[in-house]
This record gives structure tokens, sequence and C-alpha cells, in this order.
């Protein structure tokens, strides 16, 4: 069964998330965030991605992103493939790091915008990973 086509046009905006293979940590400690973020800013170079919020938390991750140019599959095939290889390199093993492809809805709402700017900036004080946003 082939997968669905994702809608992509120019400036549209997505919430991206993927995690982990089998729920398994894909950011240890700052070296693995540090890796992933160097990946977004490249994807930002590269593809002119826009990035307005993030959440790195241990086993998934959280993108709210603009596309400027309708790439959306580019930009994430670079970061997911770059991101797996730096994993792979700090790690010392091998394989695939995520459990499938990345999973993008798109956001075609203003309210849904403010919305999940908000979730993905509060996700670690509700996962109870930091009590206050600015440990984090």
């Amino acid at each position: 069964m082939t997968r669905p086509l994702r809608i992509e046009y120019p400036d549209a905006y997505y919430h991206v998330m993927n995690r982990g293979r089998g729920r398994q940590a894909i950011f240890h400690d700052q070296a693995y965030f540090d890796a992933f973020l160097a990946t977004l800013s490249e994807a930002h170079e590269r593809f002119s991605l826009e990035i307005y919020a993030y959440c790195l938390m241990s086993n998934h991750f959280h993108l709210l992103v603009k596309t400027p140019e309708g790439n959306l599959q580019r930009a994430m095939r670079h970061v997911g493939g770059v991101y797996t290889q730096r994993y792979n390199r700090l790690k010392k093993t091998d394989g695939p790091l995520f459990r499938g492809r990345y999973k993008a809805i798109l956001v075609d709402a203003d309210e849904y915008l403010l919305h999940l700017s908000r979730y993905i900036h509060r996700n670690p004080l509700e996962a109870h990973m930091v009590d206050d946003l600015t440990n984090y």
C-alpha cells in the first residue's frame, strides 16, 4: 500500500514531529541537542525552512515550520537523514534512528497556529521534564 502524498505548497505552516524507533531516546545529552539544532540550521540555510517553534524531548521532537518554497519533504529528508548520521557517529552505532517517516500536519488557521506554538513551547513543562520553562 502506498503512502498518501503530502500536501506541500509555498508559505505553508506545518506541525512536524517524529520519535525514536521503539520510543528509544534520540537525545542523550547536550551534544545530541546541538547536533540536531545544527541540522535544523542547515535546513534553514539550504531549503529556506523557517522554524517558528521547536521542542526536543528525550525520545521525540516537535517543530512548527513554514516552507516558503513548498519543499517540506526535501528539508525533512535532510533533517532526518543528517541527524541520524550524526547521532550514529556520536553513539558509535549504525542503523535507523526514527520509527518511520515524520508526521506533518498542515496548519491552516491563525488560531491554531497560536495554540500549536503554545503547546510546543510548554511541552517540557507538561511532560514534567522541568518545573519552570526558564530551565528548559
